[in-house]
């Protein structure tokens, strides 16, 4: 195999013996069928998702590198009481990158396919940090005029995730919505939404410059975890909005169990008394796992709650296609305004298994958003 016809591929392989091996894989260039196209990636977000893939439960202090290049390897161990939590990926070389950018450099026979080559498209759905991707024309979003590949990087994962947030609030006969983690280049873009939308947004974060960045957005409510008036203020916050839905991208620690708190005290605070609690179901959503720690829950909010999970592709399957394509043709027509999306390093491919690179990514910072271009070098 021949450079011409191969491209890189990163890789992510949990051993049973404990290591995780990071790696590019060289494999051979696709071929689109009579309905595909093959897009050349030119940008793909590195999201706290594609974290959850590409390092598993590894404890990255622990990392080694050796190569460099497309011949790079990094080792880190996987500490033994969390490998039961991989177990279902054990020895599986597995490709990574939800989503990404890129343009089209080879269409299939069919009307559809050969419409798009050489726009540029937005893609999801796996394997986007790659030189190439081959898949359906049926599942690439066609960007607008003058749109660039890092424009249309992050076009699924937080804008559909965002607005899903808020068709679950419709859905679910919620009138305003609560959302940790506010900061974020999701959180912003739910701001914007909200605002746009007309709906009532509570925001939480986790420091006062966090704070500012939001209401200098706009933000109306936002409440800051490391305040010591934290929860009185989140409490006159859920007064003011009715919020009875949250989505949590914290996860861990003690944060979902204070809002479902704050929710009783703002609704036992304008209904009757009851030693049961209030009779206003209250719901936290965790749709991430910033905080890998339990979930601590201490229960003074009465009996009309719960605490479930939420995620992205089960929500659209709900959804259903028209929905979907509304959804994202909404996405594609804001994609510079609401849906924009911030990255403060952009790198190339081989650049990710670089360990300074790797330890930055994966601290999740807010502001620290890395972009992937796997077409560099």
């Amino acid at each position: 195999m021949n450079d011409d016809q191969s491209r890189l591929e990163l890789r992510s392989l949990i051993k049973s013996d404990g290591e995780l091996e990071l790696s590019f894989a060289r494999v051979a260039r696709p071929e689109p069928g009579p309905s595909e196209v093959l897009v050349q990636m030119q940008a793909a977000p590195i999201n706290p998702s594609d974290l959850g893939l590409l390092v598993g439960a590894a404890d990255l202090g622990s990392a080694t590198t050796r190569g460099e290049g497309a011949e790079a390897v990094v080792t880190a161990a996987v500490p033994a009481p969390l490998m039961r939590s991989m177990a279902g990926r054990l020895d599986q070389s597995m490709p990574v990158g939800n989503e990404g950018a890129g343009r089209v450099v080879a269409a299939g026979s069919s009307p559809e396919a050969q419409a798009l080559l050489g726009r540029t498209v937005a893609i999801a759905g796996g394997s986007t940090y790659a030189q190439y991707r081959k898949l359906r024309a049926a599942d690439c979003l066609p960007l607008p005029e003058g749109a660039s590949a890092q424009d249309g990087a992050s076009s699924f994962v937080n804008p559909l995730t965002a607005l899903g947030m808020v068709e679950t609030m419709r859905a679910e006969g919620h009138s305003a919505l609560v959302h940790t983690a506010a900061a974020s280049n999701l959180g912003q873009m739910l701001n914007r939404i909200c605002l746009a939308d007309g709906v009532t947004l509570v925001n939480i974060v986790r420091s006062g410059e966090q704070a500012v960045l939001l209401r200098e957005a706009g933000a109306v409510h936002v409440c800051d975890t490391s305040s010591a008036d934290f929860m009185s203020g989140l409490v006159e916050a859920l007064k003011a909005t009715g919020a009875t839905l949250a989505f949590d991208a914290i996860g861990g620690g003690r944060l979902a169990g204070q809002i479902l708190s704050g929710m009783e005290q703002a609704a036992a605070s304008t209904g009757p008394y009851s030693r049961y609690g209030s009779t206003v179901h209250k719901q936290v959503y965790i749709y991430g796992a910033l905080d890998t720690r339990p979930t601590e829950l201490v229960r003074s909010f009465g009996f009309a709650w719960s605490v479930g999970g939420w995620l992205l592709t089960p929500f659209l399957q709900k959804a259903g296609a028209a929905k979907v394509a509304e959804l994202r043709g909404r996405v594609a027509t804001e994609l510079k305004t609401t849906f924009a999306s911030r990255y403060s390093k952009v790198i190339s491919l081989t650049d990710m298994l670089k360990l300074d690179n790797l330890h930055a990514y994966n601290r999740r910072a807010t502001g620290e958003k890395y972009l992937v271009d796997p077409s560099l070098g």
